[in-house]
């Protein structure tokens, strides 16, 4: 078991803390106590949100004594199997890279020392683990992105990103949900919605889940 601490945030939830750092182990634990708190709370408890090594548990403080849901993490955490918890589903995401869909793929090649080709092919070499679902209903923080095309941040976000991209910002790579500001590299588009209202679950990505991109033509992506 990891080292942690319980500590609250505001009245109305408490806040598990790892230390802070990138690490799927440690992710991987925080999932699978978030699995576990929002079985055997139920609806005793609003919410359990798992971040990227952190579990935020939100009550209402009126009904719910905070000291029990403290006692209750403990209990959860010291009972914990993480080798038998419930492995993620594997998404894959059709992508169209580049042109007018992808407008900072240049400027990533550029920082790479590579060719766009390149920038590509190592994008969607890999197997990204969802760490966290936050910023906008449905927005999957995905890592871990080769080093060798991590491109910070740009300088100056753009006020709008359309719905659909595909991005980079150093080790991380996400689809925007919804047209909003951004400032990550955006290197593609697909027509995949990670959150759509209108379906059974509205949410496509879960933490601990993971996400395969592939490269497909524009035809391909948005044929009817």
């Amino acid at each position: 078991m990891p080292p942690f601490t319980v500590r609250p945030a505001g009245d109305a939830a408490l806040v598990v803390e790892l230390p802070e750092r990138i690490d799927a182990e440690l992710n991987a634990w925080c999932v699978s106590l978030g699995r576990s708190l929002t079985s055997s709370f139920g609806a005793a408890v609003r919410d359990v949100v798992v971040g990227f090594v952190s579990v935020t548990v939100y009550f209402d403080p009126l009904t719910v004594d905070a000291r029990w849901v403290e006692d209750e993490i403990y209990a959860g955490a010291e009972r914990l199997d993480v080798d038998s918890a419930v492995v993620g589903a594997t998404i894959e995401v059709p992508v169209c890279y580049g042109g007018e869909f992808g407008p900072d793929l240049a400027d990533v090649a550029t920082f790479a020392g590579c060719g766009e080709d390149e920038v590509v092919d190592r994008h969607t070499r890999r197997d990204y683990r969802v760490y966290m679902v936050g910023f906008l209903p449905g927005f999957a923080y995905l890592a871990e992105v080769d080093p060798r095309i991590a491109a910070p941040r740009r300088t100056s976000p753009r006020i709008t990103v359309p719905e659909g991209s595909v991005a980079i910002a150093g080790g991380q790579t996400g689809i925007y949900p919804a047209a909003s500001p951004g400032g990550w590299n955006i290197i593609g588009r697909t027509a995949v919605k990670p959150y759509d209202p209108s379906r059974t679950e509205p949410f496509l990505f879960r933490a601990g889940d993971r996400v395969r991109f592939r490269s497909v033509p524009s035809d391909e992506l948005f044929r009817s």
